[in-house]
């Protein structure tokens, strides 16, 4: 994937037309599902008539020969594949692209100001900093322990900061945390996808996808399926290597101002075996650098 192409915007936008229309039964639409189909879900056709434009103006739609679709011709796809709130938004983006900005050097992120020092006051609560590219640029001491205590303290400050998706993808520390691994890598492609569709002519963005498409297999399958979904809220499942599993709710805060940085905060049901872990995790750090035991 190439962001600056000029071509890049349609071709995905034809890329999650069909992806969404195969998606949809056609019997959940009252469409007869008889008949030999080539491909799951709605035929070109079908999906035509249900949206209200012809197939001829969808055909070209999907092949990336129209671009700056109307509104309504939106809203009318919109319905018609039956998108959620996210996968509208993300075909609002696709179909109608802000204007292409002049190239400037890629730059690695810094943190909005304040952030750091406000991961820092949060000390009972798990949590870091991400740049829109997902880059790690800050995170305090609880959500080190928590997320990358194998990870050296300092690496959000170093040139080559971590970043959440390589580690989830790459790290085999990092895969071992998460239980649910399979559902958190699918989460977190949906939300690069969005990611991607808002900000088209990052650089480094893209190479992020292509460093990842060459060296993840799961990446490139996941990818390739164009789910979308913005992530703010939900639960994540952990084994700990120090305090075992944990079950946490998590919620991204979203900074305003600052080309999509975010904080992702953790917390545990009171009295909860989860919460009783993190405290264990929060104690002050023995001789031996590992958490103290009550």
């Amino acid at each position: 994937m190439r962001p600056a192409d000029p071509k890049t915007g349609t071709r995905e936008l034809g890329d999650f037309l069909r992806t969404r229309r195969a998606a949809v039964a056609p019997a959940s639409v009252g469409l007869p599902a008889w008949g030999t189909r080539r491909v799951p879900g709605l035929r070109r056709e079908e999906l035509a008539q249900l949206a209200g434009i012809s197939i001829n103006y969808y055909t070209r739609l999907e092949q990336g020969q129209s671009t700056n679709a109307s509104d309504s011709i939106i809203e009318s796809l919109a319905r018609a594949l039956r998108l959620d709130e996210d996968e509208r938004a993300h075909l609002y983006a696709l179909a109608r692209p802000a204007p292409a900005k002049r190239r400037r050097p890629a730059r690695p992120e810094l943190p909005a100001a304040g952030a750091a020092a406000l991961l820092d006051a949060m000390h009972a609560v798990p949590a870091m900093l991400l740049g829109r590219r997902n880059d790690i640029l800050a995170w305090n001491r609880l959500g080190h322990a928590l997320l990358a205590g194998h990870l050296d303290a300092a690496a959000p400050r170093s040139p080559q900061r971590p970043n959440l998706l390589r580690l989830l993808f790459l790290d085999p520390h990092t895969r071992e945390l998460y239980r649910d691994w399979d559902d958190e890598s699918a989460l977190a492609v949906s939300s690069l996808r969005y990611i991607t569709a808002q900000y088209p002519d990052d650089r480094l963005l893209a190479e992020l996808i292509g460093d990842l498409s060459i060296n993840s297999p799961e990446f490139v399958r996941l990818w390739a399926r164009h789910d979308v979904r913005l992530c703010s809220r939900g639960t994540k499942r952990l084994h700990h290597p120090a305090v075992g599993d944990v079950e946490l709710h998590y919620e991204v805060l979203h900074l305003p101002d600052s080309n999509g940085q975010r904080i992702l905060t953790h917390t545990a049901a009171p009295g909860s075996g989860s919460d009783a872990a993190l405290r264990l995790l929060a104690a002050p750090p023995t001789v031996t650098g590992e958490p103290a035991v009550a």
